[in-house]
């Protein structure tokens, strides 16, 4: 029982809705998230020390990174003298909105729980992974739901209705910071009504899902390939296209995954990372212990 594997899903936003302004200067949301199959791969080796090694990635390997924050929040919660090697295998791209960096937390997260046999209960990990990132307690969760205030309120919803996600990755990354503080000089008029988006999960009506599928923050994030990619989506018969989170990444719903696939293909012409996803029902989960 030396080692583990932890996948951890990347997610969309399927709605996003900016609801206040913390006095602490947090922004509260309310938005529906949901898991897809891209995931990071991340084994944890039981050490003395603590390292992080991501093979084939610029991302630092700092103590600025999710996995370390993650790991440092886990040894102090539980007071365990222990450390942890740490190899994050990244497929999520970076600065998309797509939560890579939580999922990492989460990953180190749920799979320190298992290596040390801590017991921690799910609040408990969700509740450590909020003082890392809003989106981490999502990331260990996983599935559809419903997420709120400053990512700490997660209803979980019914699955999502059968359906294909085409995301792509423009070549510029969008920082959350500033796409924020943009929002705050230049507000939106994109309100997803997330009550009517809840009714139509319940119901399993992808259509009226889609409808409610918009994204307050697209405005404000400024990046000049969101609108290219969603008219490229739509002329292939997206039922929706949005940005998801603060960007920069940008989805379109297909009710068929050969017009998912061909809408990947167009895209691939102008945008190499571009993927064909699907729902997930669960967040970063154990493949074992070895």
């Amino acid at each position: 029982m030396k080692s583990i594997t932890v996948l951890a899903p990347a997610k969309l936003n399927l709605t996003l809705d900016i609801t206040g302004v913390e006095p602490n200067g947090y922004h509260t949301l309310d938005m529906m998230m949901q898991t897809v199959n891209l995931y990071e791969r991340v084994t944890l080796h039981k050490s003395e020390t603590l390292r992080l090694k991501l093979p084939g990635s610029t991302v630092p390997a700092n103590d600025n990174n999710t996995a370390v924050k993650a790991a440092l929040a886990f040894f102090d919660y539980t007071g365990l003298l222990a450390g942890v090697d740490i190899v994050v295998r990244k497929s999520v791209p970076v600065r998309a909105g797509m939560a890579g960096g939580s999922a990492d937390a989460a990953a180190v997260l749920v799979g320190l729980n298992e290596l040390y046999g801590a017991r921690l209960s799910q609040d408990e990990l969700c509740s450590l992974g909020l003082k890392i990132g809003a989106d981490v307690p999502f990331s260990i969760l996983g599935g559809t739901a419903r997420v709120r205030g400053i990512g700490d309120q997660i209803t979980p919803m019914p699955n999502c209705p059968r359906c294909w996600f085409t995301v792509c990755m423009p070549q510029g990354g969008i920082s959350t910071p500033q796409a924020y503080a943009r929002y705050d000089v230049l507000g939106t008029d994109v309100r997803p009504n997330n009550d009517l988006a809840q009714k139509a999960l319940f119901d399993g009506d992808l259509d009226a899902l889609c409808a409610q599928m918009s994204n307050a923050l697209e405005f404000s994030s400024q990046s000049p390939e969101n609108k290219p990619i969603e008219a490229i989506l739509r002329d292939c018969g997206a039922l929706a296209a949005l940005m998801t989170g603060s960007g920069a990444a940008v989805f379109g719903v297909f009710r068929d995954e050969k017009k998912a696939q061909a809408a990947r293909a167009e895209l691939k012409k102008h945008y190499p990372q571009s993927w064909v996803l699907h729902p997930v029902p669960r967040g970063a989960h154990s493949l074992g212990i070895k």
